[in-house]
């Protein structure tokens, strides 16, 4: 077991404005994700990755984009992408922050 406290991590800054801490298992892996640039203009180019996404929205309201369809989300909402769906979001808060889990792993945030 392993235990991830908030107030002791120090978060990897992803962009300006933008954090994120995690935990993982063999296949398994929960990302926090801060965003503090918004309210944005336009969203943020799309990616898709071959990884089960479910993203549930802690704080802040935001748009999100899966492939062509678009979701206003805010507190307590939960959206699943499939593995490579293009997908992005797009801030209308100044502050939002996510709760993402992964399956597999992304080897690229380890």
């Amino acid at each position: 077991m392993s235990v991830v406290k908030a107030a002791e991590v120090t978060p990897e800054i992803i962009g300006e404005g933008r954090s994120r801490y995690l935990a993982h298992m063999d296949q398994l892996m929960v990302v926090v994700i801060d965003f503090k640039d918004g309210p944005m203009n336009a969203p943020d180019p799309p990616h898709a990755h071959p990884h089960e996404q479910i993203s549930y929205v802690v704080s802040g309201d935001l748009l999100f984009f899966l492939d062509e369809e678009q979701n206003r989300l805010g507190p307590g909402d939960i959206i699943t992408v499939p593995p490579n769906m293009p997908h992005t979001v797009q801030l209308l808060s100044e502050h939002v922050r996510l709760v993402d889990t992964f399956h597999p792993i992304r080897q690229d945030f380890v």
